[in-house]
């Protein structure tokens, strides 16, 4: 039996009066015990880490397996370089973030069940010079790009459960992209497997055009963190452009690429610049649908059809956004299209209004004088290629188009702009390297075999017809086609070889008053056929002058020599007209044509100062031989065109050989027409027609006309 002694006791009263005080401060503390006193402690952590001032109201904790804790009323300030803002970087009534402790301590991962977000709102604003107030880092000093080993030892995101947002707003507002938006956030809750969806909603301007905007997509934190592909659900109109963009994107943290269909339309593609980052000319309407996929470095747009204008188009789109600036392949095609609709790609507009049109009739100018207006070029590096297989054009008439284009730090390279007319091909190419304002332009454009008849039916309804063939070098620095034409030096070489009814052509073609005072004054009989029509006529500081200048029917050869000033739009030319068969009564002799190109005068010239004057003007215009290859491969090597120039060299109307001093026979200054290989000796022959060639005389080889050709647009570019 143990007995308890007064020493015993007085031991232990002092240890329960400890444990008493012990059990009364615990108690005392669990009744009072607020966690309002790690506020000021917590306001000074977050002011450090964020660099601007942050504060909390009140700060709870629950203790448990899963541990919640939730601040009320907090507010971020705006950094010092933004404190001129009236409204704080961003503040929410409360937030809450549960911590499931139990799987810290046992697995060392952090799970975060739940981070709710109530009555959150934020402004975000970026200037112009690259400042922002999103940035975290010390006032004034641009964030420190990560190395390659700050990635790789980076902590991992946690696994969270549920990102929650309840009626959030978020003021942006983004210079370099003139955008200024209210953007209204909202989440919903999870139901099973389904981690909740977000929705925005946006209303604002953007690159100077209202904005509206709706996005509906799978929960933020699915976008992070799941391996399911993430819905996107989009709708925006800024201005008259409309885009909608529906599908899922497949592991969007690791680009791993996407199943979307997007589908945008509007009144002008030039207007997608400030939402796609890629110069497009001006259009007219248009409504394109297709497939948008990415990875690391691409974005793809790929299969996509729709119309523009009145033109289908489709093709693919390949962008490079990474690299400066941006690399665009683009491989497109129409099956139908009309080239008006086309015509922003050259700096036309698509559609001119009536006030348009009333200054162009009024503009001295015979050229179209509008600026080239290729927007931005520099701010993409591209390289197209395009086919229309069919043009519908009443005005035009060409059968299809084939081009492709390079455009590289703001130059373009044209390598071949080409279109079919029947059976034949009207082919160009060209550079054009900015100069400032101008462009320092080289083209050439090719006529082989293009029949009369298409053009004239198409432009005019007239019934003529022939084969043209030539061609024509542009080397200039403008910005627009009649400031080209006026500081160019070129030329250009044209047949036109079998041209039918002359009366069915010039009228339509010089216009009605002019054309038929040039016939007129021709003297040739109503409906006489062309057999041959060649110019060839050189450029030099926009200047046109006469090389050659023959129109052949079978009463008569007209000879032309001559001026077109672009520089001025006025022309000084005259034309000489006389019989090939002496039963033909005698043609006027010359007559002038001058004034402004746009409405000139045709007055009688050189038959008032007498017969040798005239006759004069026909020995330094003879077609020459060096025409042959031009002519055969334009129109064909069996032409009559090619035998009308051999004719001529062979046998001159004018009685006066190529080479001769160009006076008539008879005059004081006149020279015995020179003896040629091909002239035959006897008289009767000679009297005034053509011989007529043996088989293959004058012809060239295929091989042969080629190297002419070669070596004539070599010669050409030298000069």
């Amino acid at each position: 039996m143990t007995t308890t002694t007064p020493d015993t006791q007085r031991v232990r009263h002092p240890i329960l009066k400890i444990l008493g005080g012990i059990a009364l401060a615990l108690l005392l503390l669990i009744l009072f015990w607020s966690w309002d006193w790690f506020v000021p402690l917590v306001n000074s952590k977050a002011t450090a880490l964020l660099h601007r001032k942050t504060t909390i109201a009140h700060l709870h904790v629950h203790l448990g397996r899963v541990t919640t804790i939730k601040v009320d009323d907090l507010r971020i300030e705006q950094p010092k370089t933004f404190e001129k803002e009236k409204d704080q970087f961003a503040q929410a009534k409360s937030v809450t973030v549960s911590v499931d402790v139990w799987s810290y301590l046992w697995h060392r991962t952090l799970h975060l069940p739940l981070i709710a977000l109530e009555q959150p709102t934020a402004d975000i604003i970026a200037l112009k010079n690259s400042l922002n107030n999103y940035t975290f880092t010390e006032d004034g000093k641009p964030a420190k790009t990560p190395t390659k080993q700050d990635a790789s030892s980076s902590t991992s995101l946690p696994d969270i459960g549920e990102l929650r947002i309840t009626d959030g707003n978020l003021h942006v507002k983004y210079d370099p992209l003139q955008a200024d938006m209210q953007v209204a956030v909202q989440t919903t809750p999870p139901q099973g497997n389904d981690r909740g969806t977000l929705h925005l909603q946006a209303k604002g301007r953007y690159a100077q055009q209202p904005i509206t905007a709706r996005f509906i997509g799978g929960a933020l934190l699915s976008f992070v963190a799941d391996k399911e592909p993430y819905p996107v659900d989009l709708t925006v109109q800024n201005g008259p452009t409309t885009a909608t963009l529906k599908g899922d994107v497949v592991h969007p943290m690791s680009f791993a690429g996407a199943h979307l269909k997007l589908h945008f339309a509007g009144p002008d593609m030039s207007l997608l610049y400030p939402l796609t980052g890629v110069p497009i000319p001006r259009t007219p309407a248009y409504s394109i649908i297709g497939n948008l996929d990415y990875s690391q470095n691409h974005i793809l747009f790929k299969d996509f059809e729709g119309k523009m204008g009145t033109s289908d188009i489709g093709g693919t789109i390949e962008l490079d956004p990474h690299q400066k600036p941006m690399n665009v392949q683009a491989d497109l095609h129409s099956r139908q299209v009309n080239l008006v609709d086309l015509g922003g790609f050259i700096g036309a507009k698509p559609t001119k209004t009536a006030a348009e049109k009333k200054q162009d009739a009024k503009n001295k100018t015979v050229l179209p004088d509008t600026p080239i207006n290729i927007p931005r070029l520099n701010a993409i590096n591209a390289h197209v290629t395009y086919h229309g297989a069919h043009i519908e054009n009443k005005q035009l008439p060409l059968d299809n188009i084939d081009t492709e284009f390079f455009i590289t730090n703001g130059a373009i390279d044209l390598k071949r702009l080409n279109f079919a007319v029947g059976h034949g091909t009207l082919a160009s190419s060209a550079t054009l390297k900015p100069d400032g304002s101008l462009f320092d332009t080289n083209a050439r454009i090719d006529f082989a075999r293009i029949d009369l008849a298409r053009v004239m039916q198409a432009t005019t309804n007239s019934k003529a017809r022939g084969i043209i063939g030539g061609h024509m070098t542009l080397k200039a620095k403008g910005n627009s086609i009649a400031s080209l034409m006026a500081a160019g030096n070129g030329g250009l070489t044209l047949v036109l070889d079998q041209g039918g009814d002359i009366t069915a052509i010039l009228p339509n073609i010089m216009g009605l008053q002019l054309g038929n005072a040039i016939l007129t004054a021709l003297g040739l009989p109503s409906h006489t056929d062309i057999k041959c029509f060649i110019a060839d006529m050189p450029l030099k500081n926009g200047i046109v002058s006469t090389n050659t200048l023959l129109l052949e029917t079978g009463e008569a050869r007209t000879l032309g020599r001559g001026t077109i000033n672009f520089k001025t739009n006025t022309l000084d030319y005259s034309l000489t007209t006389r019989a090939q068969n002496p039963t033909i009564a005698s043609l006027p002799g010359a007559f002038n044509i001058t004034g402004a190109i746009k409405s000139p005068t045709v007055l009688p010239g050189a038959e008032i100062l007498g017969r040798a004057a005239a006759a004069a003007g026909l020995g330094f215009v003879f077609p020459p031989l060096a025409l042959l290859p031009t002519i055969q491969l334009g129109v064909g090597d069996d032409s009559r065109c090619a035998r009308a120039v051999q004719a001529v060299n062979d046998n001159p109307a004018a009685g006066i050989a190529p080479g001769s001093l160009s006076h008539a026979v008879g005059t004081k200054s006149s020279v015995a027409p020179a003896s040629k290989p091909h002239a035959t000796s006897n008289p009767k022959k000679t009297s005034g027609k053509a011989s007529a060639p043996k088989p293959h005389e004058g012809r060239m080889t295929p091989a042969e006309v080629r190297a002419a050709w070669d070596a004539k647009l070599k010669k050409q570019g030298k000069n």
